[in-house]
């Protein structure tokens, strides 16, 4: 009909106004407290800066990414670029975005290797993605809301049960499946998490099934031996896919924050993270760890949970995310 609008504007909005939902919580206790720190002052001086450091550091954007806008801000007051109190709140939107659309800013992240490349698969054979994580943080069901984003593509999503050691995490995958309609690849409960990787992917090779999507055993970052397990999980895939793991998505509970930091680094380093699915980000005030994860690990979220439901999964657009927090 004329003037009506297309379906994928709807859409469009629709996952916007979910967003802004989920962002809720973030955006009272960042923008409305900005907005707070600046109120009745014209001039940009030392105690403005001082509350601004306070609420970024509340929202849980962490010390160094804080110190990092603020060094930029005050370099901007000092150029005359930042004159007026009632300006900050665009000038740290600007910053915000800049670092999500660019994480790691282009350079080496402290004390931690390249992050990886994107990496495709040869035509005609699966993408490989390995989800890792601790234990806690929703990494089966977040596997499911993955499957069904692939399902909406039109993709054909193969599920592999590699976390061996808790027989509840097979059965919980098997029940996702079944809700979803899509296959699963599975040993008993003990058996080698390598050898059910390879099954998985000769599966999906013959049944012509794509992305193969890998639940991992909940891994404490201190376990050092799971790591190299997961690594020789990946040497597996490797073999038997070039490139494979194409995607290695780590899932963190927005809700733990700073917390999730010290995980973070050890799934970069050894089990080769190369994004990041955030979760429960309806379920915090502090959405801004967001922030510090990209900047500190120069890692890009690809998608962020904003609910229990099989939907509530959304692909992660750094310029959404910000409009989310920063609209009036």
């Amino acid at each position: 009909m004329v003037g009506s609008p297309s379906a994928p504007e709807e859409k469009k909005t629709s996952l916007f106004d979910r967003l802004k939902q989920a962002v809720a919580s973030t955006k009272a206790q960042l923008v409305e407290r900005i907005e707070e720190a600046v109120a009745g002052k014209k001039e940009i001086d030392r105690a403005v800066l001082v509350e601004l450091e306070a609420t970024l550091i509340s929202a849980d954007l962490g010390v160094k990414t804080t110190q990092e806008i603020l060094a930029r801000l005050s370099e901007q007051v000092t150029r005359r670029k930042l004159t007026e109190t009632r300006d900050l709140r665009a000038a740290i939107e600007q910053e915000i975005l800049g670092i999500l659309e660019n994480p790691g800013g282009g350079r080496e992240v402290a004390g931690l290797k390249a992050s990886p490349a994107i990496k495709q698969p040869p035509p005609g054979l699966p993408e490989v993605i390995f989800v890792v994580g601790v234990n806690g943080v929703g990494k089966t069901t977040t596997i499911a809301k993955l499957a069904h984003f692939y399902l909406q593509q039109e993709r054909q999503p193969l599920l592999c049960a590699a976390d061996t050691f808790r027989a509840a995490a097979i059965e919980q995958l098997e029940i996702w499946a079944g809700r979803l309609g899509v296959e699963t690849v599975k040993q008993k409960p003990g058996a080698d998490p390598s050898a059910v990787v390879f099954d998985a992917l000769a599966a999906a090779k013959r049944r012509q099934k794509d992305p193969v999507i890998v639940d991992t055993a909940g891994r404490l970052h201190t376990k050092f031996n799971l790591m190299a397990e997961l690594e020789k999980m990946c040497r597996i895939a490797a073999r038997e896919i070039p490139n494979a793991p194409h995607q290695v998505l780590l899932v963190i509970d927005a809700t733990t924050g700073q917390n999730s930091l010290a995980q973070a680094r050890e799934f970069r380093e050894h089990g080769g993270a190369s994004g990041i699915i955030l979760t429960k980000l309806d379920g915090t005030a502090k959405g801004g760890v967001v922030v510090a994860i990209t900047r500190e690990l120069g890692l890009p979220i690809k998608f962020v949970g904003i609910g229990e439901k099989v939907e509530d999964l959304l692909p992660f657009d750094p310029r959404q995310f910000v409009e989310s927090l920063f609209e009036s």
